[in-house]
């Protein structure tokens, strides 16, 4: 085990996130993480957890509390190939995992992930549990349908396995319950069989994508997603994005070298480009992707990507980093929804980075669930500048497009920025109050604890005293 004493950590991708915690430990085996929590509760400190660092909205810090990196736990248990279900240690990474995963079903049936997040490969497993992220899934849920079950450490050192039957309740808050309620050890996930997928490709207007998900859907494509221009001149009904989408192709389907690839440098000098033309940029973009119409790939490491490595190294020439936000509308009201903010943004002068518009079905299981129907997700990049100016610039450009979603009847993702009001959190979460109050019943003690949480926590202060009471 490795730890450092009084450091400053940071989120990996806004840069936003500088908090000083007391001390970093990095346990490696299930012993190592218990005995860090006792020596933790022992002197009274409290405790937040992270993986890979890239969330961005303060829920894997804590000014002053023992940080836990969980990426030294990171093994796989073992593989059900019967059933489908990978048991592993909750530090584990998408490429390690994918690989893994690969090299243990050699001369065995082939079993994959399904999806993962896209953008950002090096984030841990209990990560994506606990916020409970999603990919480019066509018809998928979010990633709480594909966790089986898993292992928590709670707060008085008790070990808990939860899952749909046991322990019902806490599998539900855990999953999406961004750290709060212990630390994740052992995670089984549901995979899915591995197949090829081809990749099809055709610039679109985004007014027609609704149609063209429908027809790929009944044809039974698999992934897909629109990068939509951020160039906002031009009539809305005019607004063009690459919609890749990969349909399953039989196994026997060659897998031809030399397919076209961004590499990091090649993400690097398109972000370098973005900023400064976003039309050239997105010419450049979609010329690219049509000249990949037609590869094939698996249909697991489809999912990797090299894009935050070359943002990461075009970013540091610059003076601010890009802030992501998610907001989800029904898909009957994304075009009037898309038209609306396009007009908010060219008014304020927002400044578009990246966008892409994804796909996502109800989540049945998670308590605070951001996906209480089917969504079409609409992702949004906004560059931040490193200034007072900067950061209240974007502060209310953000605010805006939240404000805009809970008009349609949306929601947002909670913890990409705490820019957010209480008004807004209860349009979007009624059950959010409940949730704190859950919190309270399993960590009584308030253990384990983010500047996130704490933001919240003084927002709805009115909770903690009605528990007192």
């Amino acid at each position: 085990m490795n730890e450092d004493v009084g450091i400053e950590v940071n989120d990996a991708q806004s840069k936003l996130n500088s908090t000083w915690v007391n001390q970093v430990v990095r346990p490696e085996s299930v012993k190592e993480i218990q005995d860090c929590l006792q020596q933790a509760l022992q002197g009274g400190y409290p405790v937040s957890v992270a993986g890979g660092r890239h969330a961005m909205g303060g829920q894997q810090f804590g000014a002053g509390t023992i940080h836990f990196d969980m990426s030294g736990f990171n093994q796989i248990n073992c593989i059900d190939f019967e059933k489908g279900i990978a048991d592993v240690q909750s530090g584990i990474d998408w490429p390690v995992l994918i690989a893994a995963i690969e090299v243990q079903c050699q001369g065995a049936k082939s079993w994959a992930i399904r999806q993962k997040p896209t953008g950002v490969d090096k984030v841990t497993i209990a990560g994506c549990l606990s916020a409970n992220i999603h990919g480019r899934g066509l018809s998928f849920p979010p990633f709480v349908d594909d966790v089986e079950s898993f292992s928590l450490l709670d707060a008085s050192l008790k070990i808990w396995e939860c899952s749909r039957e046991e322990n019902p309740e806490l599998f539900s808050l855990v999953v999406g319950g961004y750290g709060l309620f212990g630390i994740i050890l052992d995670v089984r996930l549901r995979l899915v069989p591995r197949t090829k997928v081809k990749r099809h490709v055709e610039v679109i207007k985004v007014i027609d994508l609704i149609d063209l998900v429908t027809e790929r859907k009944e044809a039974g494509y698999l992934y897909g997603d629109c990068q939509y221009a951020i160039d906002l001149d031009g009539p809305a009904e005019e607004h063009q994005g690459v919609f890749s989408c990969y349909q399953p192709v039989g196994d026997d389907e060659p897998i031809p070298t030399g397919q076209k690839a961004l590499s990091k440098d090649s993400w690097k000098g398109l972000y370098e480009l973005v900023r400064a033309n976003k039309k050239s940029a997105f010419e450049v973009y979609s010329k690219y992707y049509m000249g990949t119409n037609g590869q094939i790939y698996w249909s697991d490491s489809h999912q990797l990507s090299s894009v935050f490595e070359g943002y990461m190294d075009a970013v540091k020439e610059h003076d601010g980093t890009e802030m992501i936000t998610e907001v989800y509308v029904r898909k009957e009201d994304l075009n009037t929804f898309l038209a609306t903010v396009r007009a908010d943004f060219i008014a304020n002068n927002a400044d578009v980075t990246y966008g892409t518009i994804r796909f996502i079905e109800k989540d049945q299981d998670s308590f605070l669930a951001w996906a209480r129907e089917s969504w079409v997700c609409i992702v949004c990049n906004l560059h931040v500048a490193h200034s007072e100016e900067g950061i209240e610039k974007v502060k209310k450009d953000f605010g805006n497009l939240l404000d805009r979603v809970i008009e349609f009847g949306g929601c947002f993702y909670l913890t990409y920025h705490k820019w957010i009001s209480k008004e807004q959190v209860e349009a979007a979460y009624p059950q959010f109050r409940e949730f704190l109050m859950l919190k309270q019943k399993y960590d009584p003690s308030e253990v384990f604890q983010s500047d996130w949480y704490r933001y919240f926590k003084d927002m709805y202060r009115d909770v903690a005293a009605e528990i007192t009471d």
